[in-house]
């Protein structure tokens, strides 16, 4: 096995095994960001793409961060979902390779989901791991958030990876048009404010989660910009010169 030296967290060099054949060959790694709103299965070509590589010899981690299971794993709302480890604000990602490095195993790629949630900081580590390791990252994570802004890890991938895809199965507003924006529902009413990262589903959950000004449910539902700006989730009661929805 190719070994290539590293340093532990000491700043003592160890030796640790090369990401797959990418050192004995000219072809880069790559950073890939796939976006997109709510519901439009990035978990799932999550799992797809951890699945073709897998499939040819390659070993990757899975990392996520806030996951709408409660649970350190990558969950995609049509069932599947593989155990994952769990990011923090804290964490240097290029010390979780580096450990499983030290400790004997390869790591030829990395699976980001909910990459929205990462800080610009662990949005260079990735880079970083990219251009000096050669390590493939392959990042999903949501484009804006409830206030139409782009997430700080969303932004900072926007502006260092080598390929940005938007997730092209599409989603619906409930008016039928292309759903674009991620709307959050307290209580049955749409919001604007409120802390950036309140983690629910598109559904409301058995256990809601609840606001902390309120303790109502939160939801999110995905809505073309005509609806957001509106703030409507769903057809409108009729009025003079409507015509009754039937």
């Amino acid at each position: 096995m190719t070994l290539s030296p590293a340093f532990s967290p000491l700043g003592q060099p160890v030796v640790v095994p090369a990401a797959g054949d990418r050192r004995r060959h000219p072809a880069p790694a790559h950073l890939v960001f796939f976006h997109g709103p709510m519901d439009c299965g990035k978990s799932t070509l999550a799992l797809q793409v951890d699945h073709n590589q897998s499939r040819q010899g390659r070993h990757g981690l899975l990392l996520t961060q806030g996951d709408r299971s409660g649970s350190p794993q990558i969950s995609s709302r049509v069932g599947l979902r593989r155990d994952a480890l769990e990011l923090d604000g804290d964490t240097d990602v290029r010390l979780l390779v580096r450990d499983r490095w030290a400790a004997g195993q390869r790591v030829d790629y990395l699976i980001v989901d909910e990459a929205q949630f990462l800080t610009g900081a662990q949005v260079e580590q990735l880079a970083e791991l990219v251009d000096e390791s050669h390590v493939d990252v392959y990042a999903f994570g949501l484009t804006t958030d409830f206030r139409t802004r782009l997430f700080p890890g969303t932004q900072r991938l926007f502006e260092l990876a080598d390929d940005v895809q938007r997730v092209q199965v599409e989603v619906l507003c409930w008016c039928g048009l292309r759903g674009l924006l991620n709307a959050r529902v307290v209580g049955g009413e749409m919001v604007r404010e409120g802390a950036t990262v309140v983690v629910a589903d598109t559904a409301p959950p058995a256990d809601p989660v609840t606001a902390e000004d309120g303790g109502e449910a939160v939801r999110y539902q995905v809505l073309c910009r005509r609806h957001y700006t509106r703030g409507q989730l769903g057809p409108a009661p009729t009025g003079p010169g409507q015509l009754a929805l039937r």
